[in-house]
């Protein structure tokens, strides 16, 4: 008994000697934190700082903000709204400055690319990506699509037939639409509208279409499908699916087709590099990828970008997530000197 004694004693003291695991203390270190005591360590973390700093772009992801604090009331989420080329702009400033304030996103990933490319952005980690397609996922982790909108051919129901709309890109190309439609002229907007196209037909594809003589409209995606809904424009190749659906729901002549391989305008959430307040930055990730937060998103009216959460219905696409591509700057910047060089330089610019 003696001998069991001592021997159980000097276990005790080894293990006591041991090292415990140690709690993620760096940003990236609690971003990419994957014990089992994760949720715990978050939320602790979270207690401690009370507080996170979140730029977005507009009032839509109020709803999540609420639930959020409802669900930990213990966070107090501070939420400046802004463009994201306003919020790109502040954060370069901000850091250029010394001065780190945001701690999260939920902004275009068109914005992020450039706080990527500046080195701004921390890659992280979610129990809750198993649930995502790698697509949805920029492949440095360094953002995941929450939500998404596509751009299609949107048309007057009351100017066009269902049976008569152009159904497919190459259906632009007929000479019966020379003249009849238009696009956003949003550099982004039509840029990725282009590539999708450069990648599913090829460039002398997109020459061609530069012949219909389309119209560009210097407005924001909303205001074109109003014109599209007034019917000054009966046709346009860049109308977002979102915005068909919630102005159908209210009775308006306003159609969409899937053309083909279509171009995803998607929100996501991203970690900035040096956040102040980790732990509930983490927490909020969690929660927007999280099955509830996608749930209000489609709440809301938008796609949610997780696994099996897309709307009852909702038709089946081929997406092409362009932020994603290893060389999307380069392409980009391709793809905007095409647009100048086939479609802004043939068709005629308005400003409504």
């Amino acid at each position: 008994m003696i001998v069991r004694a001592v021997l159980w004693s000097s276990l005790a003291l080894c293990a006591a000697a041991l090292p415990a695991h140690a709690a993620p203390t760096t940003v990236s270190e609690i971003a990419n934190y994957a014990g089992a005591d994760r949720q715990q360590v978050l939320e602790d973390g979270a207690r401690h700082e009370g507080a996170l700093m979140l730029y977005a772009t507009g009032t839509q992801i109020q709803p999540l903000v609420d639930r959020f604090m409802q669900k930990y009331p213990f966070v107090k989420v501070a939420m400046p709204r802004a463009s994201s080329i306003d919020v790109t702009r502040k954060v370069i400033e901000e850091y250029g400055a010394g001065l780190y304030q945001v701690d999260a996103y939920e902004l275009s990933s068109y914005g992020l690319v450039v706080l990527r490319e500046q080195g701004l952005l921390q890659a992280f980690s979610s129990p809750e990506l198993a649930d995502y397609e790698a697509s949805t996922i920029e492949p440095g982790r360094n953002w995941v699509s929450v939500r998404e909108s596509y751009l299609g051919i949107g048309y007057n129901t009351q100017k066009i037939r269902a049976q008569d709309a152009p159904k497919s890109y190459q259906d632009l190309l007929n000479p019966k639409w020379k003249s009849k439609m238009a696009i956003s002229g949003s550099l982004s907007t039509s840029a990725n509208w282009v590539g999708a196209m450069v990648i599913s037909l090829g460039i002398d594809y997109v020459k061609k279409l530069g012949q219909q003589d389309i119209r560009i409209y210097e407005l924001t995606g909303r205001a074109l499908a109003n014109l599209t809904i007034s019917g000054e424009v009966p046709l346009s190749p860049t109308i977002y699916n979102s915005h068909v659906e919630a102005s159908r729901a209210q009775g308006a002549p306003i159609a969409w087709n899937v053309p083909g391989p279509v171009p995803v305008t998607d929100t996501s959430t991203a970690l900035a590099l040096k956040a102040p307040h980790p732990h509930a930055a983490m927490l909020l990730i969690d929660f927007l990828l999280s099955k509830e937060g996608q749930a209000i998103y489609r709440e809301l009216g938008y796609v949610p970008s997780r696994n099996g959460m897309a709307p009852k219905d909702f038709p089946v696409l081929q997406k092409l997530y362009l932020t994603n591509r290893p060389n999307y700057v380069q392409e980009f910047e391709q793809w905007a000197a095409l647009v100048q060089q086939t479609i802004f330089r043939g068709g005629k610019v308005l400003h409504n």
